[in-house]
């Protein structure tokens, strides 16, 4: 992740929804001149991730500006069988995914006979298969690639090399089968291994179906259930429509009270086991995504690299007890911010105050 910017990018068939998707998307971003780290391309959208406590905060304390954790979504190119050989826009669409923390699949669901069907019938495992094997052919090419390099270290008697060759063949035998890395086990060790190549299956991946919830879909559903596999059903569509509405009219178009789309950052969230964490300034309260089990100096290395390096303490406070001590004042007297070393463990809804060195 990129500061408190997750990227996230929708791959999927041609004519399944991508565009649409987007529009959705566009539809919803924000303004980037807070985020002067985002250069903005014409397929990226930047979405503030909603969240109730920070509106809250803000609401309490009254800052000049009120900063939400954002999600890069990146539209790339609609793909083709062959791509991992160029096919189509195959090495544009590969290399935009190395960039991007996670992968939303998007598959087709929906019946619509005004969107050409590139494949015989509505099936999104179908369509899965053919992302699965594009994804898995890159990987294979990327790890034989290092293979040819790695043989002659193992040769001149490199320990560290030959536990890598056993991660790599590994890797290559379930890829071989079409069998998707992310979805396998992997210890602490050979996941440290597998990363320093990036590889596009060890990435998470996010199932969308695009459609209604309905009759139709239910078997699909049921399958994704029984496998585990992370999943929504969207109406993507319906959502691009809706997208400028607020909960009371959404509901009375018979849709969900919340954006779908809101959803989506949330499940992407889950997918990466991020929490948030935040801080409050006199002009500004901000919301930052970090990985769950985070410490503290690191966490404080997402806002500076001072922070980090030169880490003294911090003082912390759960964001629902500064709302009901109503501020600072009234929490620091009721003894309920703490002072925490680098060993504490950054919790979901922290409200955070580094103390740092020169």
């Amino acid at each position: 992740m990129k500061g408190s910017s997750l990227s996230i990018g929708i791959v999927g068939l041609p004519n399944v929804g991508k565009s649409t998707l987007f529009q959705a998307i566009t539809k919803k971003q924000v303004d980037c001149f807070n985020y002067p780290f985002c250069t903005i391309d014409p397929n990226v959208g930047v979405v503030a991730v909603s969240d109730k406590r920070l509106d809250a905060l803000a609401d309490l304390l009254h800052p000049e500006k009120k900063i939400f954790a954002i999600v890069e979504f990146v539209d790339i190119a609609g793909l083709v069988r062959g791509a991992h050989q160029g096919e189509g826009l195959g090495n544009q669409f590969l290399a935009h995914i190395r960039e991007c923390d996670a992968i939303i699949y998007l598959l087709r669901l929906f019946t619509s006979s005004s969107v050409v069907n590139t494949q015989p019938t509505i099936d999104p495992f179908k369509e899965k298969e053919i992302l699965d094997t594009e994804l898995a052919l890159k990987d294979l090419e990327t790890l034989e690639k290092r293979r040819a390099a790695l043989e002659k270290e193992v040769k001149s008697g490199s320990k560290e090399a030959a536990k890598e060759m056993l991660v790599l063949k590994k890797a290559v035998n379930f890829l071989e089968k079409g069998v998707i890395l992310f979805q396998q086990p992997w210890n602490e060790e050979e996941n440290k291994i597998l990363k320093n190549y990036q590889l596009l299956t060890l990435k998470p991946m996010l199932f969308l179906l695009n459609g209604e919830e309905n009759e139709m879909a239910s078997p699909f559903v049921r399958v994704f259930q029984q496998k585990a596999w992370p999943f929504l059903v969207m109406d993507v569509l319906a959502e691009e429509e809706a997208a400028d509405l607020n909960s009371e009219d959404r509901k009375s178009l018979g849709l969900k009270p919340e954006s779908q789309l809101d959803f989506l950052i949330k499940k992407a969230y889950e997918l990466l086991n991020l929490v948030t964490f935040f801080t409050i300034l006199s002009n500004e309260t901000r919301a930052w995504p970090i990985l769950e089990g985070t410490k503290i100096p690191q966490a404080g290395g997402v806002i500076h690299t001072d922070f980090e390096t030169h880490f003294i303490r911090a003082e912390v406070i759960n964001w629902q007890d500064l709302l009901n001590a109503a501020g600072f004042g009234k929490a620091r007297e009721r003894g309920l911010i703490r002072t925490e070393g680098k060993e504490y463990v950054v919790c979901d809804g922290d409200v955070i105050e580094i103390k740092h060195g020169q």
